[in-house]
């Protein structure tokens, strides 16, 4: 599983003109799936998500979490995230997930990350074309691949 997380003051998803998700001071979620990935890979994901200390304290050091901060999450999921870009100029993408296993995954995803900070996360609609705006406060921008932990 790999994650792309913004630190953002707001952020929206617009599916057919119609706004489906919306925050505002939080963080916004990309999440891509490949066939390995596993509950183990989402509750790791999740809680490491949950427990990112990219926020600002009192003193402007980046040492509080979504959940020190009251922060909401927007979650989008992002099969393009496992593109390989090794041969030619045209991504492949044989390394994401198909529906079939990355649909199960992304809604065990949203469920685990809500328990994580106790509350609803927003998202995206699966395989939806989407309109993405977001405000990157920062800029900070975070990538997790859950197969690199070590």
């Amino acid at each position: 599983m790999r994650v792309v997380i913004q630190r953002v003051s707001s952020s929206s998803v617009t599916i057919e003109g119609k706004v489906v998700g919306t925050i505002g001071y939080g963080m916004m979620v990309l999440v891509g799936f490949e066939d390995a990935d596993t509950h183990e890979d989402i509750d790791w994901m999740c809680h490491k998500i949950a427990a990112l200390r990219i926020f600002d304290d009192e003193n402007g050091v980046m040492n509080l979490s979504v959940t020190d901060t009251g922060g909401e999450i927007l979650v989008v999921s992002q099969f393009t995230l496992f593109a390989s870009t090794k041969k030619g100029n045209r991504p492949s993408y044989i390394f994401a997930a198909k529906p079939e296993t990355a649909i199960p995954l992304y809604e065990k995803f949203k469920k685990t990350l809500s328990d994580c900070i106790g509350k609803e996360v927003q998202c995206g609609e699966f395989g939806a074309e989407m309109e993405v705006a977001l405000v990157n406060d920062g800029p900070v921008t975070i990538i997790i691949d859950s197969k690199n932990r070590y």
